[in-house]
């Protein structure tokens, strides 16, 4: 388990709907500092020094966005939580379309975008066996642009979309019963319903995958995911390709 994260005072505990609810002002990792913490915990921060999204990539955290980790009981054999990520990503997608981003959608396999511009991003990560951290940046009324100008052409927020700025306290409630929800789900054993409404959501199915550890790259037609959440890649040559996210370096959609 990784060391406590550096964090500038906690300012607030409170309970959320079955949640504990840990509020900072600034650390270097929402998801570091929930590692710590039992499950239904969840942690939020103003800023994060040191946000990370997928295969370590920085993800931008300044003041505005909503930072949360939220650390969810996963029991039992592994396999079951497989879809984990994804059901995350759709307990965004709920959130973010009820607020109403009508044309927000998933990107395979921990991303929602809006057209082609990121509005969240979605983090797992495994601490412990019987647990995990589910780590989610969403935009709200932050500048990541401001902070780093290459991001100007590539995210958004939901202030650009919605007529009136929204109410972080009151996204964050509706995004904790979404997780609530997804988990019983998958707890629940629905994996096969989770995977035809996944199934059914992707849009751009031409895309370009480059593969961990040098593999190489390929395109292909995107035919949905299997059971356990890998992509399943129809190639040029009508190979049907199977491929855990772990084996996925980048993922890209082509237009």
């Amino acid at each position: 388990m990784p060391p406590a994260p550096d964090v500038v005072h906690e300012t607030d505990i409170r309970a959320i709907d079955g949640w504990t609810l840990h509020e900072f002002a600034e650390v270097t990792s929402t998801n570091a500092l929930a590692a710590h913490l039992p499950a239904w915990s969840a942690v939020t921060a103003t800023v994060q020094t040191a946000g990370r999204g997928r295969t370590g990539r920085q993800w931008v955290s300044d003041a505005g966005g909503l930072w949360l980790s939220a650390v969810l009981p996963t029991p039992g054999d592994p396999a079951g939580w497989s879809l984990l990520p994804l059901a995350a990503g759709w307990a965004v997608l709920d959130t973010v379309r009820a607020l109403g981003v009508a044309d927000a959608r998933l990107r395979w396999p921990n991303d929602v975008l809006v057209g082609r511009r990121k509005l969240a991003g979605i983090l797992v990560d495994r601490f412990s066996a019987d647990q995990a951290v589910v780590g989610i940046g969403l935009n709200l009324t932050n500048q990541p642009g401001a902070v780093e100008e290459a991001l100007l052409a590539e995210v958004t927020r939901l202030a650009d979309l919605l007529p009136a700025a929204p109410d972080r306290a009151g996204v964050l409630v509706r995004l904790l019963a979404a997780l609530t929800r997804q988990h019983h789900r998958l707890e629940s054993g629905d994996h096969a319903g989770l995977c035809h409404d996944l199934n059914g959501a992707w849009i751009h199915r031409h895309v370009h995958v480059t593969l961990a550890g040098g593999e190489g790259a390929c395109n292909g037609h995107l035919e949905g995911i299997d059971a356990c959440g890998s992509l399943l890649l129809r190639t040029a040559g009508g190979d049907l390709r199977v491929l855990p996210a772990h084996r996925v370096d980048c993922f890209r959609e082509i237009f």
